[in-house]
């Protein structure tokens, strides 16, 4: 008897198995969708341009499907099946730090695919501003402390963060001035209403360009290609990183297989030289990692800005 219950399991766990395997080796037989922010953003024109590569690698369409912050929820609750995956930044594992409770996991709830992109921060000010340099930014914020304001968007946000981790390891005295959105406080600056702003890369690299805004440094830990010529801020402000990195996820329990599939079709995606080059000019650069590194990269952001959003009280309204 016992050697039958033995065998029935060993028969049960060979078929699921089985079952697995052949699902994965179908995958995928329908189309896949990506669940990402709002249309428009840097994040959204990465994700289509993944997708349009991705669907001929795939063998079947894959869509693009704009859901905002209704994103995260979407694909947690989703199958675990590989034909719904999330296309998110900061905002999806930094988020649960700026509230009391969160009703997701950003590691738990999560299979992570590829860290796809990342896009550096710019410091920029106005041209009107008398400083050449983060080194005479920061000279002139500690002798007129609390008198420069800079812009950035809700709570939380990428350019709110990258300013306040900016102000802890300075040691300045730079004054908030909250808008709805990063682009409006980046409309001020150049408007000459707020002195700085530390927005993404590919909401500046235009005005940059043409002189509405001058650039003092980028935010990823070496100088980028996206501003040529343009220093580190970390050359000035040892330590300090600030990039807005874009991961491509699955709900957590996809098989193993369906998610190496999807790693290797998206970074293949993403090594085009077209992709590349349409991404640069928008002031997005590739990473294209393997699902490990996302995890890591993921966990050692959440550890570091812990900290900044700990020290400066920063809550979600």
């Amino acid at each position: 008897m016992a050697l039958h219950s033995a065998f029935s399991a060993l028969t049960g766990i060979a078929l699921i198995f089985s079952a697995g395997t052949a699902f994965s080796q179908n995958f995928p037989q329908r189309p896949v969708r990506i669940v990402t922010v709002e249309p428009g953003s840097g994040q959204d024109i990465s994700a289509r341009l993944i997708a349009r590569d991705l669907s001929a690698r795939l063998g079947q369409p894959v869509v693009i499907d704009n859901r905002g912050v209704t994103a995260i929820g979407i694909v947690a609750r989703a199958a675990n099946d590989g034909y719904t995956m999330l296309y998110y930044g900061p905002a999806l594992w930094l988020g649960p730090l700026l509230r009391k409770s969160s009703d997701y996991d950003p590691v738990r709830d999560f299979a992570p695919v590829t860290l796809a992109v990342t896009s550096p921060n710019v410091l920029v000010v106005h041209p009107g501003v008398p400083v050449k340099s983060v080194k005479e930014l920061i000279a002139l914020a500690k002798a007129k402390p609390g008198e420069l304001n800079y812009g950035s968007g809700s709570v939380g946000s990428n350019s709110h963060l990258a300013a306040e981790l900016f102000k802890a390891l300075a040691g300045v005295n730079i004054v908030r001035v909250s808008y709805k959105g990063a682009g409006p406080a980046l409309n001020d600056v150049i408007a000459g209403q707020i002195q700085m702003i530390i927005p993404s890369a590919s909401s500046a690299v235009s005005h940059v360009q043409s002189g509405k805004v001058r650039a003092l440094g980028v935010t990823s830990a070496q100088p980028s290609a996206v501003f040529p010529g343009v220093p580190a801020v970390a050359a000035s402000v040892p330590g300090y990183e600030s990039s807005a990195m874009t991961g491509m996820f699955a709900p957590a329990g996809t098989p193993a297989s369906v998610i190496n599939r999807l790693n290797r079709d998206v970074v293949q995606s993403l090594a085009t030289a077209e992709v590349k080059e349409r991404l640069l000019g928008v002031g997005i650069e590739v990473v294209a990692s393997s699902t490990r590194e996302l995890t890591a990269a993921i966990k050692g952001e959440m550890v570091r800005m812990e900290k900044v959003i700990r020290g400066a009280g920063i809550r979600e309204d």
